[in-house]
């Protein structure tokens, strides 16, 4: 490939769009010239993602559409569904694992002002749905040492946010016999200005550091964000998902966050219409999504993934994922409307780190609320603003000039 125009296709989660930066940065060590459009390229490659159906069908049309180029394909995809790929396409494949051992380091920069550290691949779940699992193995940490020299590494290039990321956050260090509050306490010693995001985490691997990653967050470097992914809010649905957990737990883990930071944004995911859901068990996730007030959540309609325990139950008419979809989103806007009413009017410390649409600039403030406010600020201006008014997926704001803003 050396010396080629690349053009990259990604899909997923931050994970993925990482390893396309890393393996972006690999091609054009070799004379590579990256291109935003496919007609451009000599190469193409596709970083995969299959996490359910939906996404599956759109990857293989996607590789279908590139068949008669110089295909490559990286991702998920290639680890656990070779053989629908090859259905459409006879591509190259690039084995995340060689991405990872080939770049080196664990921390790229992403859009803005944001850097992304990837600080575990696969998980110490057992999810009978999860196809995800099949393609990324055991949980692998990484090292702090690396992880640290990333952040350091990001921070003196103008990073403010950095993303830590994997399958399962909290299950940094479970292999290593260390574990994620000991590291964040480590980060958040580095001297500079940033804020750690971190990402994902399962309820059955927190309960196990829960107290110890609450104070975590009492560090101002650590956004009050927590991605806690439910799933459902039924017990015996739970069970059938071999999530390890109760609906009780993520009450509690809830509860103890909120009892120490009040303003946080906890966020999650569900999964509705999963085999054998019937309508009592649904009632119970949307008492939890209630109960919970997840401020964003992501709803997934259940996919039967090849390869897993649950593909042998028998699915649900789509009729019904479809219309507890749309209830469990209902219940969910009106959350996301009383969260970001309750910081009208309110002053709050704000960050400049994306930008969406000209005239304007995306904002992070502690808890990591979409703050939008007019202008084209320079990522990395810190300032106070005054919430303004409620998008639903976002707030605007009025930044309260002081004259001494830091950039």
């Amino acid at each position: 490939m050396q010396g080629r125009r690349v053009y990259i296709e990604t899909y997923g989660c931050t994970y993925n769009h990482a390893d396309t930066r890393r393996l972006a940065a690999i091609l054009e060590g070799l004379g590579c010239t990256m291109t935003g459009q496919a007609e451009e390229a000599d190469t193409v490659i596709v970083n995969t993602c299959t996490v359910i159906g939906a996404t599956e069908r759109k990857m293989l049309r996607r590789l279908a559409a590139f068949a008669d180029r110089d295909l490559y394909v990286t991702g998920c995809m290639p680890l656990v569904q070779m053989d629908e790929i090859r259905s459409v396409c006879t591509p190259h494949v690039i084995r995340p694992d060689e991405i990872h051992e080939r770049s080196g380091g664990v921390g790229t920069r992403g859009p803005g002002a944001t850097g992304v550290v990837q600080v575990a691949s696969g998980c110490v779940g057992r999810c009978s749905y999860c196809i995800t699992r099949l393609a990324r193995g055991q949980l692998k940490s990484a090292p702090a040492r690396e992880i640290l020299d990333a952040v350091r590494g990001l921070v003196a290039s103008g990073a403010y946010e950095i993303q830590l990321t994997g399958q399962d956050v909290a299950a940094w260090g479970l292999d290593r016999g260390e574990s994620l509050p000991d590291l964040l306490g480590e980060i958040t010693d580095i001297p500079g200005r940033f804020a750690v995001r971190l990402g994902m985490m399962n309820p059955a691997t927190v309960l196990g550091i829960l107290e110890p990653l609450v104070r975590a967050y009492e560090s101002d470097k650590v956004f009050r964000f927590l991605h806690l992914p439910v799933q459902s809010g039924s017990d015996t649905v739970l069970e059938r998902m071999r999530r390890g957990y109760a609906a009780a737990d993520v009450v509690r883990i809830v509860d103890t966050f909120r009892e120490r930071y009040p303003d946080m944004m906890i966020s999650s995911d569900f999964i509705t219409g999963f085999p054998g859901e019937t309508d009592e068990e649904f009632s119970q996730t949307l008492e939890l999504l209630r109960r919970a007030a997840f401020v964003k959540v992501n709803i997934t309609r259940y996919s039967r993934r090849p390869g897993t325990p649950a593909a042998a139950l028998k699915d649900l008419p789509e009729r019904i994922r479809k219309d507890r979809s749309r209830a469990l989103l209902a219940g969910a806007n009106r959350i996301y409307d009383a969260y970001n009413e309750r910081w009208i009017g309110r002053e709050t410390s704000v960050v400049a780190t994306e930008k969406n649409a000209p005239g304007s600039t995306v904002c992070r403030n502690p808890c990591y609320l979409n703050v939008v406010v007019e202008g084209d600020l320079p990522f990395g201006f810190a300032g106070k603003a005054v919430i303004t008014g409620n998008r639903r997926h976002y707030v605007t704001a009025g930044l309260i000039p002081s004259g001494d803003e830091e950039v």
